[in-house]
């Protein structure tokens, strides 16, 4: 990943509401296109000057070529701030992020992601590096945002489950582990789209803690169709279960590693 500062110039007189507006309606539509990770963009003013920086998962993620409609859209509205378009100075690599994948076609995907993670959520198969999302079709309406939002939640109930200082901790391992729970279907569907619109096999990550034994973890079936699912050896040394009727993978649980 890499730290990019974004400077955009007034033109015009303006106001600082106007400009909060418009500088955070497009750093939103970037983060909902995959162009910026994150959720949190400082904007630091330089006179006439306002500079914002953000992390991208490549040197030329804000390129005009990966541009989704809605950031379009809020690069035409800059002007009603009175703002030029940002010039993007890439200040360097980001030493506590991932590599983004090199390979954006691999022979499968895997929609992966955990509370500490804040690059894309779609992993190579083969590598299990991210793959920047605006590197594949949108999703729906246009952009990646189902699946940000989709990923935002998920970490949510990782953070909270991994804590277990309330009552919450149940229902949020419920959401991640559970097959009949709103947000695993959620994200499985949301896997199900990425696969028929990249063309590649692309499978769902189901979290797994807890159980009674490891000789009745190491027995468990898919948790959709029931079918026989252990590996002979893990992939990643995380993988140790995968159905590619179902399109799912899991890890043997935690409490028996």
């Amino acid at each position: 990943m890499y730290v990019v500062e974004m400077s955009f110039e007034c033109f015009d007189n303006t106001t600082i509401s106007a400009v909060d507006q418009a500088i955070n309606g497009l750093m939103d539509a970037l983060r909902y296109n995959g162009q910026v990770l994150g959720r949190e963009f400082p904007i630091v003013m330089d006179e006439a000057i306002f500079r914002v920086r953000a992390v991208c998962p490549e040197v030329d993620s804000l390129h005009a070529q990966f541009n989704s409609d809605s950031v379009k859209a809020c690069l035409n509205r800059l002007s009603n701030a009175s703002l030029l378009a940002p010039k993007v100075k890439v200040l360097g690599r980001d030493l506590n992020s991932e590599a983004a994948a090199e390979n954006f076609a691999p022979s499968w995907q895997v929609i992966y992601t955990t509370f500490v993670h804040t690059c894309s959520p779609l992993r190579c198969g083969e590598t299990l590096m991210p793959i920047p999302l605006y590197r594949v079709p949108p999703v729906l309406n246009g952009d990646h945002k189902s699946i940000v939002k989709w990923q935002t939640e998920w970490q949510a109930c990782d953070e909270v489950q991994m804590a277990g200082g309330c009552k919450a901790e149940h229902a949020t391992l419920h959401e991640i582990k559970d097959a009949d729970s709103d947000l695993f279907r959620r994200g499985w569907d949301l896997r199900g789209r990425i696969e028929y619109i990249t063309k590649i096999p692309t499978y769902y990550y189901q979290y797994q803690v807890g159980g009674k034994s490891l000789a009745d973890e190491q027995k468990r079936s898919c948790p959709k169709c029931g079918g026989d699912w252990a590996l002979d050896e893990p992939i990643h040394d995380l993988f140790h279960f995968k159905c590619d009727d179902c399109r799912i993978v899991s890890n043997l649980s935690w409490d028996f590693q």
